[in-house]
């Protein structure tokens, strides 16, 4: 399945061109890509642009544009930015519905070994697996897949709120562009259109990075809801902020000195480049995943993207 998935993207660059406008992003480029426009292509289409996103450039052939991956330390409009902590358990900040983050890792599975095999984990029942399909499952939504919800395609059925996904995260505005970014660049190195990319990516920005977003759909089926990621003091202020709705926003604790790089409220240098912690954060929890669509990783949507997708 890997190589037959890897011949049929020697297609890219050559097949894909202007996109109609009554035939979503999805449908077009599995079409355009993996030739047969159907439930198990449109899956395979999703696992690897977002696994690209995730990890970085894996195939070949692509076009030649670079990912870095959402994995990967990097920068953003000049700042540094490192989102690894909310994955590997560094990080108190996963909501599991109390009051506080709690520490689960994402990458408990394999990590990118599998990723890099076309596949979301090793197994079926970690958090990265759950994390991982969350994630095809979402953005099949977004990219208007046709067969989202069909045998071969599974319907999302994770938290309707990213809001609430990622509230104990205080994500940035350069966190959550550099989430955004990486999901671009991961479309771009399959070939996909510059204005399709910049339409996911203006679609993105509205519904993610604005703080006190008012309810927005996002899954057509789940309603509106909140769905702010960008909830730090310095993200852009929406233009219809309802911030009553929203929690008082608390960086989380760095549970794991190492893991958690110096990110974390609890974390400070000790003057040899590293990070130690002073506050014990909640215990890990197992299945956190379960409920969301990812912990930054767990990000993004809307019924916006059905603009055109």
């Amino acid at each position: 399945m890997l190589f037959k998935t890897f011949a049929l993207l020697a297609a890219i660059g050559t097949a894909v061109a202007q996109r109609p406008s009554n035939t979503s992003i999805c449908d077009y480029y599995t079409t355009a890509l993996l030739k047969e426009n159907n439930a198990t292509n449109q899956y395979t289409l999703l696992t690897l642009v977002v696994n690209t996103a995730v990890i970085g450039n894996y195939t070949k052939p692509n076009v030649g544009v670079k990912v870095p991956g959402i994995l990967a330390k990097g920068t953003y409009n000049g700042t540094a930015v490192n989102l690894l902590p909310y994955f590997n358990g560094g990080l108190a900040s996963t909501n599991e519905g109390g009051d506080a983050g709690v520490v689960v890792n994402f990458l408990d599975d394999g990590g990118a070994v599998p990723l890099m095999m076309n596949m979301p984990a090793n197994g079926t029942s970690s958090n990265q697996y759950t994390l991982l399909t969350h994630l095809y499952e979402y953005f099949g939504v977004l990219l208007g897949c046709s067969k989202a919800g069909t045998n071969g395609f599974p319907s999302y059925s994770g938290d309707s709120s990213q809001y609430r996904v990622h509230k104990f995260m205080s994500l940035d505005q350069y966190q959550v562009g550099y989430f955004i970014q990486q999901v671009g660049l991961s479309a771009a190195s399959f070939g996909v259109a510059t204005e399709d990319v910049n339409a996911v990516g203006m679609a993105l920005t509205k519904l993610f990075d604005y703080k006190c977003a008012s309810p927005t759909t996002a899954i057509p089926q789940q309603g509106p809801q909140l769905q702010a990621v960008c909830i730090a003091d310095t993200c852009p202020l929406s233009e219809n902020a309802t911030c009553p709705a929203y929690s008082p926003v608390v960086k989380p604790f760095a549970a794991n000195a190492t893991l958690a790089m110096g990110e974390g409220r609890n974390a400070s240098s000790n003057g040899t480049g590293s990070s130690t912690t002073t506050t014990m954060p909640p215990k890990q929890t197992k299945n956190a995943a379960a409920q969301s669509f990812g912990s930054i990783g767990g990000v993004f949507g809307a019924a916006v993207l059905a603009l055109a997708l």
